[in-house]
């Protein structure tokens, strides 16, 4: 997570100077160079891939109470969340430690890690084995389970923010 943590931000060197001091695209451009280094520096692969997701979602992550149901099921198929949840409560962990990393911020909240906890159980509570004996056509069964999924974390979402429903 350290790793990750100190990492995440290394696009925002490669931004264009024309869009300074804004670092819009960062979270691409940090991709390749950290991909670099790490092979460069024999980084371990758990370390890599963590510090990979942190560099590419942690932007996402930060906004996720602007999220609808369908992004937050991407971000968590994306981020390997429903196979791989205890990586995932990690870079939650990394973002948190983003945030707070800044000046006048080191004690402030941030729910948003306790939301996307919430709406990742929201995901797995669905059942795919009951969805998919539900359909007709085998061949619909992903579409069901993520149609499903999403009106999960919608449902999950109305409860937890204060806009309400993202779908």
């Amino acid at each position: 997570m350290r790793f990750a943590a100190l990492m995440h931000d290394l696009g925002k060197a490669r931004t264009p100077a024309d869009i300074l001091p804004r670092h819009l695209g960062h979270e691409v451009r940090g991709e390749a160079p950290l991909l670099a280094l790490c092979e460069q520096r024999r980084v371990p692969a758990d370390c890599r891939d963590l510090a990979r997701l942190a560099t590419l979602y942690h932007t996402k992550i930060h906004r996720a109470a602007e999220l609808r149901a369908d992004t937050v099921l991407r971000l968590l198929r994306d981020c390997d969340a429903l196979r791989r949840p205890e990586r995932f409560l990690q870079l939650l962990e990394v973002c948190v430690a983003d945030a707070r990393g800044r000046l006048h911020f080191e004690t402030c909240d941030y729910p948003q890690a306790g939301w996307l906890r919430q709406l990742l159980a929201a995901a797995q509570s669905v059942d795919a084995g009951a969805v998919a004996r539900n359909c007709a056509d085998k061949r619909d069964i992903p579409q069901a389970v993520d149609r499903a999924r999403v009106a999960a974390i919608a449902a999950c979402c109305r409860l937890l923010l204060p806009t309400g429903n993202r779908q």
